[in-house]
């Protein structure tokens, strides 16, 4: 049997765009022959040092909602394992995303005993100087580099032309794509990192996230 084809993924989870395309993923998985590796990225790390220039609203998400949960992502990585991160991620999704949670520490804590995780880990969320900082900065760091900069989440890396990983932002889709149309989207993800000086294929949004499917 072939090895299954790794698909790495960056994902902040308070990114209704990144859960899309992260339950996308995870059904490409169900139905072809890949394995998805989870990584952390943070959307306030992407915009730290153009804060000034950001909306209010956007800018207060970043400051205030946005830490909370990639630290914890990140600790429960760091103290349990790569295998956890994946499991925490869906159970903060459905929860913040798909339930209506929002990304209060209520939900935070339900997410972690959805997956058996202990309890403490919830200290993390406000931790001043923060343990695994630096860690978060690296697999952040890792997954930018790959894709370049001005990009957001989620980031995916797929094999190219030659084997070589190719990472792209996105794709940006809603609502997910299921079975043979989530393939489809795959094989076109593939396409795309085949050709050599491929970049950018772009259209506005007309619509927000639907949750509806999952």
């Amino acid at each position: 049997m072939s090895e299954k084809t790794p698909v790495d993924f960056w994902f902040d989870p308070v990114c209704p765009w990144a859960w899309m395309t992260s339950r996308w993923v995870l059904e490409v998985e169900r139905i072809r022959d890949i394995e998805v590796r989870w990584h952390v990225m943070s959307l306030a790390v992407v915009n730290e040092d153009r804060m000034d220039d950001l909306p209010e609203d956007y800018r207060e998400m970043l400051t205030t909602r946005a830490w909370p949960p990639i630290r914890v992502v990140t600790a429960a990585w760091q103290k349990h394992g790569d295998a956890v991160v994946g499991p925490l991620y869906t159970a903060l999704g459905t929860r913040f995303h798909n339930n209506g949670e929002g990304t209060t520490l209520e939900a935070i804590a339900g997410a972690l005993a959805d997956v058996g995780l202990p309890a403490d880990l919830i200290d993390y969320a406000h931790q001043e100087d923060f343990e695994f900082e630096a860690e978060l900065r690296a697999s952040h760091k890792e997954g930018i580099e790959k894709v370049g900069q001005d990009v957001g989440t989620p980031i995916i890396a797929v094999p190219g032309a030659d084997g070589e990983q190719i990472a792209f932002f996105g794709p940006v889709v809603t609502p997910t794509p299921q079975g043979e149309e989530a393939a489809r989207l795959w094989d076109g993800v593939l396409a795309v990192a085949s050709v050599p000086g491929f970049y950018e294929i772009k259209r506005t949004r007309t619509k927000g996230p639907d949750f509806g499917n999952l």
